[in-house]
């Protein structure tokens, strides 16, 4: 095992170094790695890392996880059973203090002689979890695959119950209505300036020393110490937006310890991307998608009676902005909560039909069906903290983020000109890294050479806005080898095992044959969703999204 972590190491080694001369920081970012002592000095931790990653999956290998009935915190019925896999907090220092991360499986119900092994799951965040992946062997759609695989789930560190990360009292997740000005006021950015270095602080509180070692290099050797957990000599894995990156991170240091991968909606990988950049690019694809959905609403006016054309949609929406800036529904859905319900649409077109719905129904004069989808919901106040807390910690830590203010005004103001509905949300939600108080790190870059992995699948939807299109172009072009399936004029964030049978035959070939395209093959786009007759539409709870990636990157 060490003889194949050691090839693992040297491919990492010589990308940290590739990745320092190459992928300058974000503008006026302080580089996580500077002068040739500070590299030399870098390549020395990774190199610690890496024998780190060896002993604790050695240890892991030799204890395996002992899987039994699921903790009742959890809410997995059988026959999903549940264990913990230790993995060490540092892996500078593999025998020092070391965590838990939480696991849970469904073990493959086709005959013992067709089983291929375990099939790891991560769907995203930073900061959502997989342990309800094992239900997924029930349904249809993956009946085949759970006959030959293991299905597994996990949480990843500061994940539910693994170490979990705080930053904030939950209840201050719960304050409504908030605002969510599309062009903020200089007094409103002090406010959220202020708020951003207050909820830094407290990840720092919080946390304490551990709060450094929450990132993406740490959630791929995770990965590994998992593996070998499972008793499996090489990874099958299928990764979903965020998932993608570490999950590209694992090919990049570990390529001898992988079987197979699949990458759904693919998040672009290029250091320079990471994570300040990424995320101005989302901003702008959410504006296209928004724009999608209001064209599918106009060309429903006879269901939802909003106009016939995309600016009399547009022109009903701020209505209802307004609408609830002068008086919130029910009294807690403001500006904030519209935009943050609305948002949800630029991820799952399965979410159109309910909201607009609940913006007719408002522009009518019935608040109710917005009132009951964008209120926020006490129950889950713990968990939407932590993975706030997760999504922030890692991509905080994982790369250099611009310190001065003037920056993101500058690029956020110029952005918000031309894709005003998510820019200044998403800035601000982001912008604790500007005042974080860890290390940052140098992102590793991602890349194999050719021989060095088998074949890759990546799946992406070409009007993806949570990760935009060219992040899976850029991904194949990193690892030797990808082959490339894109769902064309379809912009859901998360494709498989969805609504495409195109899209689910190509991930059933991979995953049970090891068949692949050669590099490219297109399917045709889902069915646009149906308009649903207000009369007959639910108001009370969203459709279900069943296995997608979560929605944050």
């Amino acid at each position: 095992m060490r003889a194949v972590v050691k090839c693992g190491a040297l491919t990492a080694l010589g990308s940290l170094v590739l990745s320092g001369l190459v992928a300058a920081p974000a503008d006026g970012a302080t580089a996580g790695a500077g002068s040739a002592a500070d590299l030399y000095g870098a390549v020395r931790a990774r190199a610690h890392e890496t024998r780190g990653v060896a002993r604790a999956a050695e240890r892991a290998g030799a204890a395996g996880i002992a899987f039994g009935a699921c903790p009742e915190a959890e809410s997995l019925p059988a026959p999903v059973t549940c264990g913990t896999v230790e993995v060490p907090l540092d892996y500078a220092e593999p025998d020092g203090r070391k965590i838990f991360l939480t696991v849970s499986r469904v073990a493959a119900s086709g005959p013992a002689g067709e089983r291929q092994g375990a099939l790891v799951f991560n769907p995203g965040g930073p900061g959502a979890s997989s342990m309800y992946f094992p239900l997924a062997a029930e349904l249809p759609e993956w009946k085949r695959i759970a006959g030959a695989y293991d299905i597994v789930g996990y949480a990843p560190r500061g994940v539910g119950r693994s170490a979990p990360l705080s930053c904030e009292d939950p209840a201050d997740t719960l304050k409504a209505p908030t605002q969510a000005p599309v062009h903020p006021s200089e007094s409103y950015k002090r406010e959220r300036i202020a708020e951003a270095k207050a909820y830094a602080q407290g990840c720092a509180d919080h946390a304490g020393a551990a709060l450094p070692h929450y990132n993406s290099l740490n959630n791929a050797r995770d990965l590994d110490v998992l593996r070998a957990a499972l008793g499996e000599q090489k990874l099958t894995y299928l990764g979903a937006s965020y998932g993608t990156y570490f999950g590209a991170l694992y090919a990049t240091l570990f390529p001898s310890h992988v079987r197979r991968m699949v990458f759904d909606s693919a998040v672009d990988p290029d250091p320079r991307q990471i994570w300040y950049r990424n995320n101005l690019d989302q901003s702008a694809a959410f504006e296209r998608r928004w724009t999608d959905f209001l064209t599918w609403i106009a060309k429903h006016d006879r269901t939802y009676h909003l106009g016939g054309d995309i600016e009399e949609v547009r022109k009903n929406y701020e209505k209802v902005r307004a609408g609830v800036t002068h008086e919130p529904a029910g009294g807690k859905v403001g500006p904030g909560q519209l935009q943050g319900v609305m948002l949800s649409a630029g991820y799952y077109d399965d979410y159109w039909a309910i909201r607009a719905t609940a913006l007719s129904e408002y522009v009518k004069g019935n608040p109710k069906p917005l009132i009951e989808q964008a209120t926020p919901r006490p129950e889950a106040a713990a968990d939407s903290e932590n993975g706030n807390a997760v999504y922030t910690a890692v991509e905080c830590n994982d790369a250099p983020w611009p310190t001065d203010w003037r920056i993101w005004d500058r690029d956020n103001t110029e952005l918000a000109r031309t894709a005003p509905f998510e820019t200044w949300d998403n800035a601000f939600m982001n912008l604790p890294c500007a005042y974080w108080p860890a290390p940052r790190q140098t992102p590793l870059g991602v890349g194999t050479l050719p021989g060095e992995l088998p074949p890759i699948l990546i799946l992406a939807a070409e009007r993806d806005a949570a990760t935009p299109y060219a992040g899976a172009l850029e991904l194949q072009r990193r690892l030797a080898g990808a082959v490339l399936v894109t769902e064309r004029d379809a912009g859901t964030h998360g494709v498989a095992g969805g609504s495409n049978a195109c899209i689910d035959t190509y991930l059933e070939d991979y995953l049970l044959l090891g068949k692949a395209p050669v590099r490219h093959a297109e399917c045709a786009p889902h069915p646009e969703p149906n308009p649903v007759s207000l009369e007959r539409v639910s108001k009370s709870a969203d459709p279900h999204r069943g296995l997608g990636p979560a929605p944050r990157v």
